[in-house]
C-alpha cells in the first residue's frame, strides 16, 4: 500500500512541478482590512511575531553522485496541503561528489518536515533502505543547528549496503509511564510507539541521523537528538517526554467576499490529529479528512469562530477550508496556497488568534457550483461526498445540504491547476463502493472543464451502487428460547480501515444496539511493512491510531454495548502467501514472537484502559505459528520446538495486563485439527465458521446440517475444554456457488464484485444458523461477522449492514436475550 501512493506521489511532484511554487510559513498581513474586533468575553491577546530568526544548516552525504544537469534540493513539505502538493524547495550546493548542504531561516520552536529530492527531468524521491519512499524527515527548531542527514538510496537507484537497528522507549518524565503512540523519524523512517513505549526502526545506513520524538496531537514537547547507527549494530535510546499544559486558542476569521452559501461549514484544517491531520498517505496525495476537521460557527457580524483546546508550545501549522487541505481552501491574491503557522505560546490559558481569508478563489476560472438530486431510497442520515479527479481521485468531501434530497457543493479552487477533470458522487466519504452507479469504481468520473465564466452543473442520481430501490428478503418469525443475560448476540466490524470510517462510528454503534446486540468486536490492525526483517507496527493512514480506537470503544459503552477488541494483521498478500514466502529461521521467529507479543500487549493494555470487557487473540493468520505449524501447501513451517510453552508465556502475561475475558479464534472447520493444547488458557473459544451447510438451499435442511456439525465436532470440544464456545458466523449475502468459493478476503471486501447478491440466502443461512443455535444451550453466544462501518451496501460481502439479514437479526437477538416476547 506504501508503495503505490508514494508512486502516485512522485508523479503528483511531477505533474505539479511547474505549477506550485513554495510558500512562505507566516500569518497573513493583509493591507485595506479592518481589525477584527475581539470576540467577548475574551480579551484578546497579542499574536507573537513569527520572523525567522534561526538559521538550519542542512548536510546530507549521497550514497552516489549526481548525474550531469541534476540538482539536489531540500524539499520542505506541507502535511495540510499535502505531502507532495505545496513543498518549498531550496537548492543545495555541493562540498564535494558526495556531500551537500543548504541553510534556511526557520521561527523557534517549528517542526520541519522535509526531504531531499533529485531535480532531472523529472524530480526523483528519496528511498529509504527497504527501497520504499520517504515520507518526510522532521528537525525541530529550538535555535541556530546543523542537521546530519545520510540518504540511502533514490527511487530509480536501489539501497545496497550495510544496515543498523534503532530501537528504544518513550516515557512521560513526570510519571515514568509509557506513552503510546508516539511519532518516531528517524533516517527518513518512521514509526509510532506501542503500549509499553517501545519502538525499533530497522535498516538505518551507518552514520548520524536527527531522531525526534512527536505527539501526533501535539500533547507531548518534541524531542530531538542525534542518534549514531553502526554496521549491523543495534543503537538504543531512551526517550523522557514533558506533557504540554493545554491553551483555549479561539480562532476568529473574517470571510473573503466571495463567500460561499451560509449553508457551506467553514473548517480549520491543520497538521495536529484534531485538525484533520491523519498523518497518512491518503488518495491523491492529501494527507487530511475533511470530516474529521473542527468546523467554524458563524457570529453574528459574519466572522466565523472555533475554540479548540491546543498544547502550549505545539507548532501548528493550519489554513481555513470549504473542503480539505487542498480542495477549496482559501489562497493569497497572487494564487498561492496559505499555510499560517502558530506556535501555541508558553504561559497563557487563552488565547485569541484573528485571521481574515484573502480569497476561497486561484486564479481566474470562475467557480462550479454542483448541485445533484439523489434517489428517495438514499439512507436517513447520510451524506453526499463529491471526490474530484485532477491526476488521479483525491479524498472525498461532504456536500451541503439543501433538503428533498438535493445537495450542492461550490468548487472555488484550485481552479488554476486544472483544465478539464473528473468528478463522481457517492455516500458518506465512501466513493469507489457507495457511488452513484454511472460513474461506480472502474468507470470513468463525470467530466468538467474550468472556465472563465460561472457554472451551475444540475446533476441526478438515479440509483446508488449497491443500493437497490427495493431489496428483497423474506423473514420467518419462531418462537425462540430466551438464554442468560450472559449470552453473546454480537456484531463484528468488517477488518479494514480508512481514516474516513471515524465519524460513523457512533451512528453505526446506534444501529448495532438498535438490532439488539449486546456485544460489538473491534478489529483493529498493525501492518506488516516488511518480512524480512520482521516489522510490525501500527500505520498511520492503514491502521486505526489508539486516540481512534479509544473514542470507538468510548461510543460503543455509551450505546451500552460490551466491546471485544479482535486484533487483525494488516498484511500485503492473502496470509497463506505470506507465510510462504517469509525467511522463518530462528533469528526470524525470535523477531516475530516478539513483535507478535508488542501485537497482543498493545491491544490488551488500550482493552484495559478502555473499559473493553473482552480480548479476542488469535484467528486464522497464525496457524503457522503454533506448536508442529503448518503452511497452506501442508509443509512444516518451522515453528520453534518451544511454540507451545511461548503461547502460554503469552497468555499468562496477558492476563496480567487485562483483567477480561480472553477467548482464542479459530477458524472451523479446518482450524479444529491443529488445535493446541494451550487454549485451555483461554476463558472462551471465538469459533470463525466457515463451514458449508450442504448443497439445498432449504433452511429446514440447512438447519439439519448445522446442528449435525454442532453435535459431532463442537459439542465434543465444548466437553473436553469445559469453556464457552462463541459462534461467529461470516455469511455473505451472495448466491449459493459464491456462498462456497468466496475467499475471506472476499468475505470482508466492501462492494465485492464476481458474485451474485442474493440477500434472501443470507436471511436463511443465519435463519438455519441460529434456529441450531436455539436447540443447542451449550452454545455460548452467536455473532455476526462482517459488518462495514461507514455505509449501508447490499452488495455480496458478509456485512449485514441495511440487508435483510439485520431484520433477521433484529428479530433473534432481543428474543435470545429475553426482551421481546
Amino acid at each position: 500500500m506504501r508503495n503505490r501512493t508514494f508512486i502516485t506521489s512522485s508523479l503528483l511532484i511531477a505533474l505539479l512541478a511547474l505549477t506550485l511554487n513554495g510558500c512562505t510559513f507566516s500569518l497573513l498581513d493583509i493591507p485595506g482590512l479592518s481589525p477584527a474586533t475581539p470576540t467577548s468575553p475574551y480579551p484578546p491577546t497579542p499574536i507573537p511575531s513569527l520572523q525567522p530568526v534561526a538559521e538550519i544548516t542542512f548536510r546530507v552525504a549521497l550514497p552516489l553522485p549526481l548525474l550531469p544537469g541534476e540538482t539536489l534540493l531540500l524539499s520542505v513539505v506541507d502535511e495540510v496541503t499535502g505531502l507532495s502538493l505545496n513543498p518549498s524547495n531550496y537548492p543545495m550546493t555541493a562540498e564535494d561528489a558526495l556531500h551537500y548542504s543548504v541553510t534556511v531561516p526557520f521561527t523557534p520552536g517549528s517542526v520541519v518536515k522535509y526531504r531531499y529530492v533529485r531535480q532531472a527531468t523529472l524530480p526523483i524521491l528519496e528511498d529509504d533502505s527497504a527501497d520504499q519512499p520517504v515520507r518526510y524527515r522532521m528537525y525541530y527548531v529550538t535555535g541556530p543547528g546543523v542537521v546530519e542527514d545520510v540518504v540511502a538510496g533514490w527511487s530509480d537507484a536501489p539501497f545496497a549496503g550495510p544496515t543498523g537497528r534503532l530501537n528504544g522507549q518513550v516515557v512521560d518524565a513526570a510519571t515514568g509511564a509509557a506513552i503510546p503512540n508516539i511519532l518516531i523519524a528517524a533516517g527518513g523512517q518512521q514509526t509510532l510507539t506501542d503500549s509499553t513505549g517501545a519502538f525499533y526502526i530497522e535498516g538505518l545506513p551507518p552514520g548520524t541521523h536527527n531522531l525526534v520524538a512527536y505527539a501526533l496531537d501535539g500533547s507531548y514537547q518534541t524531542f530531538q537528538q542525534g542518534a549514531r547507527i553502526e554496521a549491523n549494530r543495534r543503537t538504543p535510546v531512551s526517550i523522557s517526554l514533558t506533557a504540554a499544559p493545554m491553551v483555549n486558542v479561539i480562532f476568529t476569521v473574517i470571510m473573503p467576499r466571495e463567500t460561499a452559501p451560509a449553508t457551506a461549514p467553514v473548517r480549520l484544517a491543520g497538521n495536529l490529529l484534531q485538525l484533520g491531520n491523519t498523518f497518512g498517505d491518503l488518495r491523491g496525495g492529501v494527507n487530511t479528512v475533511a470530516s474529521r476537521m473542527p468546523v467554524l460557527s458563524p457570529l453574528p457580524d459574519g466572522r466565523y469562530t472555533v475554540t479548540l483546546s491546543l498544547p502550549a508550545g505545539a507548532d501548528i501549522r493550519y489554513k481555513y477550508t470549504l473542503g480539505d487541505g487542498f480542495w477549496n481552501a482559501e489562497h493569497r491574491n497572487n494564487g498561492g496556497f496559505v499555510v499560517r503557522q502558530l506556535i501555541i505560546p508558553q504561559g497563557q490559558s487563552t488565547l485569541l488568534v484573528e485571521d481574515a481569508i484573502e480569497t476561497w478563489r486561484a486564479g481566474n476560472s470562475a467557480p462550479i457550483l454542483f448541485e445533484v438530486t439523489v434517489p428517495a431510497n438514499t439512507p436517513v442520515g447520510d451524506i453526499v461526498s463529491i471526490q474530484f479527479n485532477p491526476y488521479g481521485w483525491t479524498e472525498p468531501i461532504p456536500m451541503w445540504p439543501m433538503g428533498n434530497n438535493r445537495w450542492r457543493y461550490q468548487l472555488f479552487s484550485p481552479l488554476n491547476m486544472l483544465g478539464t477533470f473528473e468528478y463522481r458522487y457517492c455516500r458518506n466519504d465512501q466513493c469507489g463502493v457507495a457511488d452513484d452507479v454511472q460513474t461506480s469504481a472502474g468507470r470513468h468520473g463525470r467530466p468538467v472543464s474550468t472556465a472563465l465564466i460561472a457554472q451551475n452543473l444540475q446533476d441526478s442520481v438515479s440509483a446508488w451502487n449497491w443500493l437497490p430501490a427495493n431489496p428483497n428478503g423474506q423473514l420467518v418469525g419462531v418462537a425462540v428460547t430466551p438464554r442468560s443475560p450472559d449470552f453473546w448476540t454480537g456484531v463484528e466490524i468488517q477488518p479494514g480501515y480508512h481514516p474516513s470510517y471515524q465519524p460513523w462510528t457512533s451512528l453505526a454503534m446506534q444501529n448495532i444496539q438498535g438490532i439488539g446486540a449486546n456485544w460489538v468486536v473491534l478489529t483493529p490492525s498493525w501492518t506488516v511493512e516488511r518480512s524480512a526483517p520482521f516489522v510490525f507496527a501500527p500505520v498511520p493512514g492503514s491502521d486505526p491510531l489508539w486516540a481512534d480506537l479509544l473514542d470507538s470503544v468510548g461510543r460503543a459503552r455509551a450505546a451500552n454495548l460490551n466491546v471485544a477488541l479482535f486484533p487483525q494483521p494488516n498484511l500485503p498478500v492473502p496470509w497463506p502467501d505470506w507465510w510462504q514466502t517469509t525467511q522463518r529461521d530462528g533469528n526470524w521467529w525470535e523477531m516475530w514472537f516478539n513483535r507478535y507479543q508488542a501485537f497482543v500487549f498493545y491491544h490488551a493494555d488500550l482493552a484495559s484502559r478502555s473499559g473493553a470487557q473482552a480480548l479476542i487473540l488469535g484467528g486464522d493468520w497464525v496457524a503457522p505459528a503454533l506448536p508442529g505449524g503448518l503452511l497452506a501447501d501442508g509443509s512444516p513451517s518451522g515453528a520453534p520446538e518451544d511454540a507451545e510453552t511461548r503461547w502460554r508465556n503469552l497468555l499468562t502475561e496477558t492476563r496480567r495486563r487485562f483483567g477480561g475475558a480472553i477467548y482464542w479464534a479459530v477458524s472451523y472447520p479446518d482450524g479444529l485439527e491443529t488445535l493446541p493444547a494451550f487454549v485451555s488458557e483461554a476463558d472462551g473459544i471465538y469459533l470463525l465458521w466457515y463451514a458449508p451447510l450442504g448443497n439445498s438451499a432449504a433452511v429446514a435442511d440447512m438447519q439439519a446440517e448445522a446442528g449435525r456439525r454442532m453435535d459431532n465436532d463442537l459439542l465434543p470440544l465444548q466437553m473436553a475444554l469445559r469453556k464457552p464456545i462463541i459462534i461467529a458466523a461470516a455469511v455473505p449475502s451472495a448466491d449459493g456457488a459464491a456462498q462456497a468459493s468466496l475467499s475471506e478476503q472476499a468475505l470482508f471486501r466492501p462492494g465485492v464484485s464476481g458474485a451474485r447478491v442474493n440477500l434472501q440466502l443470507q436471511v436463511d443461512v443465519y435463519q438455519a444458523l441460529l434456529e441450531a443455535v436455539d436447540d443447542r444451550p451449550w452454545i455460548a453466544g452467536f455473532v455476526s461477522r462482517g459488518y462495514y462501518l461507514p455505509a449501508i451496501l447490499q452488495d455480496a460481502s458478509a456485512s449485514i449492514h441495511g440487508k435483510p439479514a439485520a431484520d433477521l437479526l433484529w428479530y433473534w437477538y432481543p428474543r435470545l436475550r429475553g426482551l421481546a416476547p
